[in-house]
């Protein structure tokens, strides 16, 4: 085989080895059933594609079936591919029970199924769900908050907005769990998780984070002005209101709880760029800061030293002065805010 002949080759090849690959995945991950199934499955679905490859490679005879049996194996993947739809009906996990609903009238919000679970440990809590009224006129502030899981790189993505009577409501994009399932950023890539917007009290879904589940979490305040705090409050219930509406999947890369608050960012400013930060997500609070999100006069380094709230978190206080009592020392939140 000459030379020219393997270069056009080439991207072929990768291009069959490339879907053997990503529908051994889909198996994976939707097959039902139990192992040693799905790696039977996914055997047979590797083997016109392991054929073809032997018939590009030069061999000759029963391989010439190949392509074509390829092409057929392809075809009906997509087809069954087409058939995995989202869905409302599950056996949801308890903190992702339930959909938050929302009515607007004017300045005045009623929210349903804000969360406010108590929590001793991950397993080991008191499920409460709350409707809640809040007034857009007295929104005052906006955090970002990044919650450590898996090394520097990844961080969950939460934004809680405070209201001038002290109250606060953590707004976060989630996969929507069922009962007994845990999270694979992989699995995000093939449909096996639905998403949901999640509202919740700061001393919830923190402490969820902080002291059910060991992660670090950080928190920066967010410089944006009273219309801007507005409009991306009720991004969230946009998006939370299609979702009920609709249910729709989480993809790790393309919806996610960084690419929400990018998209709600672009509302604002339409010209910000993507950059790879919105993929590593634990280093969205640098992009932001980079961006003038983040308040000014101080360095990145200095805003993140200061905005480490884990064991203010784990040190918890009671609920009532518990947001008081993370927010102490972060660069941008006022003495008044904290008496």
């Amino acid at each position: 085989m000459g030379f020219l002949s393997l270069l056009l080759l080439l991207p072929l090849a990768l291009m069959v080895a490339g879907l053997a690959a990503w529908g051994s995945f889909a198996l994976w991950f939707q097959l039902p059933g139990p192992v040693w199934l799905r790696i039977a499955v996914i055997g047979l679905w590797c083997l016109p594609a392991l054929a073809t490859l032997a018939a590009l490679a030069g061999w000759s005879g029963i391989w010439r079936w190949a392509p074509a049996a390829f092409v057929l194996s392809v075809v009906l993947m997509f087809s069954w591919w087409h058939t995995i739809v989202p869905s409302h009906e599950r056996v949801w996990a308890d903190d992702v029970a339930r959909m938050l609903g929302s009515q607007v009238q004017g300045d005045q919000v009623v929210l349903e199924n804000v969360r406010n679970f108590a929590w001793r440990s991950e397993t080991d809590y008191d499920a409460h769900w709350e409707t809640r009224r809040y007034d857009l006129g007295q929104l005052v502030s906006a955090d970002l908050l990044l919650s450590y899981w898996m090394g520097p790189a990844i961080a969950h993505t939460l934004v809680s907005f405070g209201f001038a009577d002290g109250r606060r409501l953590v707004f976060s994009l989630e996969i929507r769990r069922e009962k007994g399932e845990s999270f694979s950023a992989l699995g995000g890539f093939f449909r096996r998780f639905e998403t949901v917007i999640v509202a919740a009290d700061e001393s919830d879904i923190v402490r969820t984070r902080t002291n059910a589940r060991g992660e670090d979490v950080y928190l920066y305040r967010l410089r944006l002005r009273p219309e801007q705090l507005r409009l991306v409050f009720l991004g969230y219930l946009e998006r939370a209101a299609q979702l009920r509406a609709e249910p729709r999947f989480y993809n790790t890369l393309t919806s996610n709880c960084t690419t929400i608050v990018f998209e709600l960012a672009r509302r604002l400013s339409p010209t910000l760029p993507l950059n790879y930060r919105l993929l590593l997500s634990g280093y969205f609070a640098e992009y932001a800061y980079d961006h003038g999100g983040l308040v000014d006069g101080h360095s990145f380094e200095e805003l993140k030293a200061a905005g480490r709230i884990t064991q203010r978190a784990l040190d918890g206080g009671t609920d009532e002065h518990y947001s008081k009592a993370i927010r102490r020392g972060v660069p941008g939140v006022s003495e008044a805010e904290l008496r």
